[in-house]
Protein backbone atom coordinates (compact mmCIF):
# COMPACT_ATOMS: atom_id res chain seq x y z
CA UNK A 1 0.00 0.00 0.00
CA UNK A 2 1.35 3.39 -0.85
CA UNK A 3 0.31 7.14 -0.02
CA UNK A 4 1.42 10.18 -3.20
CA UNK A 5 1.45 13.48 -2.10
CA UNK A 6 2.04 16.46 -3.87
CA UNK A 7 4.32 15.03 -6.67
CA UNK A 8 6.05 12.21 -4.05
CA UNK A 9 5.35 8.48 -3.45
CA UNK A 10 5.69 7.07 -0.01
CA UNK A 11 6.15 3.87 1.42
CA UNK A 12 3.69 2.92 3.58
CA UNK A 13 4.26 -1.40 3.72
CA UNK A 14 3.72 -2.87 6.97
CA UNK A 15 7.56 -3.69 7.86
CA UNK A 16 6.81 -7.59 7.82
CA UNK A 17 5.78 -7.65 4.23
CA UNK A 18 6.91 -9.77 2.11
CA UNK A 19 10.49 -9.69 0.59
CA UNK A 20 10.48 -8.30 -3.36
CA UNK A 21 9.52 -10.65 -6.00
CA UNK A 22 11.83 -9.69 -8.93
CA UNK A 23 14.81 -8.02 -9.51
CA UNK A 24 13.76 -5.63 -12.72
CA UNK A 25 16.25 -3.42 -14.51
CA UNK A 26 14.32 -0.39 -16.21
CA UNK A 27 16.07 2.21 -19.00
CA UNK A 28 14.59 5.30 -19.68
CA UNK A 29 12.96 5.28 -16.62
CA UNK A 30 13.10 8.83 -15.19
CA UNK A 31 9.88 10.25 -16.49
CA UNK A 32 7.08 8.79 -18.80
CA UNK A 33 6.64 5.54 -19.29
CA UNK A 34 9.62 4.08 -18.03
CA UNK A 35 8.52 6.12 -14.18
CA UNK A 36 5.07 4.76 -14.28
CA UNK A 37 6.25 1.37 -14.79
CA UNK A 38 9.35 1.73 -11.67
CA UNK A 39 6.62 3.29 -9.44
CA UNK A 40 4.10 0.10 -10.52
CA UNK A 41 6.77 -2.87 -9.51
CA UNK A 42 7.47 -1.03 -6.57
CA UNK A 43 4.39 -1.33 -5.35
CA UNK A 44 4.16 -4.51 -5.92
CA UNK A 45 6.95 -5.65 -3.92
CA UNK A 46 9.50 -5.63 -6.87
CA UNK A 47 13.17 -4.26 -6.35
CA UNK A 48 13.98 -1.86 -9.41
CA UNK A 49 17.11 -0.22 -10.73
CA UNK A 50 17.05 2.27 -13.14
CA UNK A 51 18.75 4.19 -15.72
CA UNK A 52 18.82 7.21 -17.91
CA UNK A 53 20.36 9.81 -19.29
CA UNK A 54 18.66 12.82 -17.93
CA UNK A 55 20.34 13.55 -14.52
CA UNK A 56 17.98 16.32 -12.70
CA UNK A 57 14.71 13.97 -13.93
CA UNK A 58 16.33 10.22 -12.44
CA UNK A 59 17.31 12.27 -9.81
CA UNK A 60 13.74 13.78 -8.72
CA UNK A 61 12.32 10.51 -9.64
CA UNK A 62 14.68 8.46 -7.54
CA UNK A 63 15.03 10.86 -4.31
CA UNK A 64 11.69 12.25 -4.26
CA UNK A 65 8.88 11.08 -6.12
CA UNK A 66 9.97 7.66 -4.72
CA UNK A 67 11.84 8.64 -2.12
CA UNK A 68 10.37 6.15 0.05
CA UNK A 69 11.40 3.16 -1.96
CA UNK A 70 15.20 4.70 -1.95
CA UNK A 71 15.94 5.17 1.14
CA UNK A 72 14.43 1.45 2.23
CA UNK A 73 16.90 0.25 -0.84
CA UNK A 74 14.66 -1.34 -2.79
CA UNK A 75 15.39 1.48 -5.91
CA UNK A 76 18.75 2.20 -6.94
CA UNK A 77 19.99 4.62 -10.32
CA UNK A 78 22.01 5.41 -12.11
CA UNK A 79 22.77 7.88 -15.01
CA UNK A 80 23.72 6.12 -18.64
CA UNK A 81 24.34 7.04 -22.40
CA UNK A 82 22.49 4.94 -24.24
CA UNK A 83 24.98 5.40 -26.79
CA UNK A 84 27.84 4.45 -25.19
CA UNK A 85 28.22 1.17 -24.87
CA UNK A 86 31.14 0.94 -22.50
CA UNK A 87 28.50 3.20 -20.08
CA UNK A 88 25.83 0.21 -20.60
CA UNK A 89 28.37 -2.27 -19.80
CA UNK A 90 29.42 -0.32 -16.14
CA UNK A 91 25.97 0.27 -15.70
CA UNK A 92 24.46 -3.38 -16.13
CA UNK A 93 27.58 -4.07 -13.50
CA UNK A 94 26.38 -1.90 -11.25
CA UNK A 95 22.41 -2.96 -11.29
CA UNK A 96 23.72 -6.76 -10.76
CA UNK A 97 26.19 -5.61 -7.82
CA UNK A 98 22.37 -3.66 -6.63
CA UNK A 99 20.96 -7.00 -7.47
CA UNK A 100 23.19 -9.32 -5.39
CA UNK A 101 24.09 -10.81 -9.03
CA UNK A 102 20.68 -12.08 -9.99
CA UNK A 103 18.19 -9.84 -12.94
CA UNK A 104 15.56 -11.62 -13.52
CA UNK A 105 13.76 -8.55 -15.74
CA UNK A 106 15.11 -6.10 -17.94
CA UNK A 107 12.78 -3.47 -19.54
CA UNK A 108 14.31 -2.03 -22.35
CA UNK A 109 12.19 1.06 -22.52
CA UNK A 110 14.68 3.77 -22.92
CA UNK A 111 15.25 5.40 -26.25
CA UNK A 112 14.49 8.53 -28.29
CA UNK A 113 10.42 9.36 -28.23
CA UNK A 114 10.41 12.81 -30.32
CA UNK A 115 8.63 10.67 -33.43
CA UNK A 116 9.78 13.43 -36.41
CA UNK A 117 12.52 14.84 -37.78
CA UNK A 118 13.53 17.98 -35.74
CA UNK A 119 13.21 21.38 -37.33
CA UNK A 120 9.99 19.95 -39.70
CA UNK A 121 12.98 18.50 -42.03
CA UNK A 122 11.71 15.97 -44.77
CA UNK A 123 12.95 12.47 -45.96
CA UNK A 124 14.84 14.38 -48.38
CA UNK A 125 17.11 16.11 -46.16
CA UNK A 126 20.37 14.79 -46.36
CA UNK A 127 20.83 16.79 -43.04
CA UNK A 128 19.12 14.18 -41.16
CA UNK A 129 21.93 11.74 -41.12
CA UNK A 130 22.83 12.50 -37.97
CA UNK A 131 19.55 12.10 -36.80
CA UNK A 132 19.25 8.89 -38.74
CA UNK A 133 22.43 7.69 -36.39
CA UNK A 134 20.73 8.70 -33.11
CA UNK A 135 18.05 7.00 -33.82
CA UNK A 136 19.93 4.00 -34.70
CA UNK A 137 22.26 3.79 -31.80
CA UNK A 138 19.62 4.95 -29.29
CA UNK A 139 16.49 2.66 -30.23
CA UNK A 140 18.03 -0.25 -31.85
CA UNK A 141 21.78 -0.58 -30.29
CA UNK A 142 21.33 0.28 -27.02
CA UNK A 143 18.68 -2.23 -26.39
CA UNK A 144 20.87 -5.28 -28.15
CA UNK A 145 23.71 -4.10 -26.01
CA UNK A 146 22.00 -3.78 -22.82
CA UNK A 147 20.48 -7.19 -22.93
CA UNK A 148 23.92 -8.75 -24.17
CA UNK A 149 25.42 -6.70 -20.98
CA UNK A 150 22.67 -8.45 -18.43
CA UNK A 151 22.53 -11.63 -19.94
CA UNK A 152 25.10 -13.37 -17.41
CA UNK A 153 22.90 -12.21 -14.31
CA UNK A 154 19.56 -13.31 -16.18
CA UNK A 155 21.00 -16.56 -16.64
CA UNK A 156 22.14 -17.07 -13.39
CA UNK A 157 18.34 -16.00 -12.29
CA UNK A 158 17.07 -18.63 -14.91
CA UNK A 159 17.42 -21.91 -13.21
CA UNK A 160 16.58 -23.44 -16.47
CA UNK A 161 16.97 -27.60 -15.52
CA UNK A 162 14.93 -26.56 -12.52
CA UNK A 163 12.62 -24.68 -15.00
CA UNK A 164 12.13 -28.01 -17.09
CA UNK A 165 10.05 -29.39 -13.91
CA UNK A 166 6.24 -28.98 -14.89
CA UNK A 167 5.08 -26.26 -11.55
CA UNK A 168 8.37 -24.64 -12.47
CA UNK A 169 7.19 -20.61 -12.28
CA UNK A 170 7.74 -18.17 -15.13
CA UNK A 171 10.94 -17.70 -16.38
CA UNK A 172 13.08 -14.34 -16.47
CA UNK A 173 12.47 -12.08 -19.51
CA UNK A 174 13.43 -8.91 -21.43
CA UNK A 175 10.95 -7.06 -22.67
CA UNK A 176 11.38 -4.62 -25.46
CA UNK A 177 9.09 -1.14 -25.86
CA UNK A 178 8.97 -0.52 -29.43
CA UNK A 179 5.65 2.01 -30.68
CA UNK A 180 2.58 1.13 -33.01
CA UNK A 181 4.70 3.43 -35.32
CA UNK A 182 5.94 0.03 -36.23
CA UNK A 183 2.71 -0.89 -37.94
CA UNK A 184 2.20 2.34 -39.69
CA UNK A 185 3.86 5.82 -39.95
CA UNK A 186 2.87 9.62 -40.28
CA UNK A 187 4.99 11.33 -43.13
CA UNK A 188 8.87 12.03 -42.30
CA UNK A 189 9.01 9.54 -39.42
CA UNK A 190 12.03 7.45 -41.23
CA UNK A 191 14.12 7.37 -38.06
CA UNK A 192 12.18 6.62 -35.33
CA UNK A 193 9.38 4.21 -37.12
CA UNK A 194 12.39 1.95 -38.82
CA UNK A 195 13.80 1.46 -35.12
CA UNK A 196 10.68 0.57 -33.50
CA UNK A 197 9.99 -1.80 -35.77
CA UNK A 198 13.74 -2.99 -35.90
CA UNK A 199 12.80 -4.08 -32.19
CA UNK A 200 10.24 -6.57 -33.69
CA UNK A 201 12.75 -8.55 -35.22
CA UNK A 202 15.46 -8.41 -31.76
CA UNK A 203 12.63 -9.56 -30.63
CA UNK A 204 12.21 -12.87 -32.23
CA UNK A 205 15.33 -13.30 -33.16
CA UNK A 206 16.68 -12.73 -29.28
CA UNK A 207 13.22 -15.13 -28.35
CA UNK A 208 14.83 -17.78 -30.47
CA UNK A 209 18.85 -17.44 -29.29
CA UNK A 210 18.45 -17.04 -25.48
CA UNK A 211 15.51 -20.06 -25.32
CA UNK A 212 18.68 -22.05 -24.87
CA UNK A 213 19.07 -20.45 -20.85
CA UNK A 214 15.49 -20.53 -20.24
CA UNK A 215 14.90 -16.58 -20.96
CA UNK A 216 11.72 -15.41 -22.89
CA UNK A 217 11.59 -11.69 -24.89
CA UNK A 218 8.58 -10.22 -26.38
CA UNK A 219 7.24 -6.93 -26.93
CA UNK A 220 4.85 -3.98 -26.33
CA UNK A 221 4.33 -1.44 -28.46
CA UNK A 222 2.59 1.95 -27.65
CA UNK A 223 0.36 3.98 -28.79
CA UNK A 224 -0.61 7.64 -27.78
CA UNK A 225 0.58 7.62 -24.35
CA UNK A 226 0.10 11.04 -22.39
CA UNK A 227 2.76 10.98 -20.36
CA UNK A 228 3.13 15.01 -19.14
CA UNK A 229 2.45 14.54 -15.60
CA UNK A 230 4.83 11.97 -15.40
CA UNK A 231 7.67 14.29 -14.67
CA UNK A 232 9.26 16.43 -12.65
CA UNK A 233 7.34 19.69 -13.59
CA UNK A 234 4.09 17.50 -13.63
CA UNK A 235 4.93 16.58 -9.71
CA UNK A 236 5.50 20.40 -9.10
CA UNK A 237 2.60 21.81 -11.18
CA UNK A 238 0.26 18.76 -9.47
CA UNK A 239 -0.66 17.94 -12.95
CA UNK A 240 -2.82 14.79 -13.75
CA UNK A 241 -3.64 12.43 -17.06
CA UNK A 242 -6.17 14.41 -19.17
CA UNK A 243 -8.92 13.58 -21.35
CA UNK A 244 -9.61 15.29 -24.57
CA UNK A 245 -12.36 15.03 -27.47
CA UNK A 246 -9.64 14.63 -29.72
CA UNK A 247 -8.33 11.56 -28.05
CA UNK A 248 -11.99 9.98 -27.98
CA UNK A 249 -12.05 10.19 -31.57
CA UNK A 250 -9.16 8.56 -32.42
CA UNK A 251 -9.18 5.24 -30.38
CA UNK A 252 -11.52 2.50 -29.97
CA UNK A 253 -11.25 2.55 -26.08
CA UNK A 254 -12.69 6.47 -26.35
CA UNK A 255 -9.64 7.09 -24.46
CA UNK A 256 -5.67 7.87 -24.98
CA UNK A 257 -3.78 5.53 -23.33
CA UNK A 258 -2.25 5.69 -19.72
CA UNK A 259 1.20 5.32 -18.61
CA UNK A 260 -0.54 2.56 -16.42
CA UNK A 261 -1.68 0.50 -19.44
CA UNK A 262 2.18 -0.54 -20.45
CA UNK A 263 3.02 -0.96 -16.79
CA UNK A 264 0.00 -3.66 -16.52
CA UNK A 265 1.18 -5.04 -19.77
CA UNK A 266 4.59 -5.23 -18.78
CA UNK A 267 3.38 -7.14 -15.40
CA UNK A 268 1.79 -9.51 -17.31
CA UNK A 269 3.98 -10.43 -19.85
CA UNK A 270 6.31 -10.98 -16.78
CA UNK A 271 4.69 -13.29 -15.23
CA UNK A 272 3.67 -15.09 -18.43
CA UNK A 273 5.64 -18.04 -18.72
CA UNK A 274 4.20 -19.77 -21.92
CA UNK A 275 4.96 -16.20 -24.28
CA UNK A 276 7.85 -15.41 -26.02
CA UNK A 277 9.27 -13.79 -29.51
CA UNK A 278 5.75 -11.85 -29.17
CA UNK A 279 4.40 -8.34 -29.80
CA UNK A 280 1.55 -6.96 -28.09
CA UNK A 281 0.21 -3.69 -29.65
CA UNK A 282 -1.45 -1.18 -26.93
CA UNK A 283 -2.93 1.52 -28.16
CA UNK A 284 -6.89 1.64 -27.54
CA UNK A 285 -7.66 0.41 -30.79
CA UNK A 286 -5.79 3.12 -33.36
CA UNK A 287 -4.03 1.43 -35.50
CA UNK A 288 -6.96 -0.69 -36.47
CA UNK A 289 -9.35 2.32 -36.88
CA UNK A 290 -9.88 4.14 -40.02
CA UNK A 291 -9.77 8.00 -40.48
Amino acid sequence: MVSKTHGTVEETTPANAAPPQKHILISGAAKGIGRCMTRHFLELGHKVFILDFDEEELKHTAEVHLKGYFKDGRLGYELCNLRSIPEIRKTAEKAAKFFNGKIHVLINNGGISTPYWKDNATMEDQATSDQWQAYVETNLTAPFHLSQAVLPYMKVSANYEQRKQENAGPSPCIIHVSSFRMLQSDPNQEGYASTKAGLLGLTHSMAVSLSEYGLRVNLIAPGRIKVAHESKEGDEKGLEWSLDEDDREKHATNRAGKPEDIATCAEFLIGAGFITGQSITVDGGASIRKT
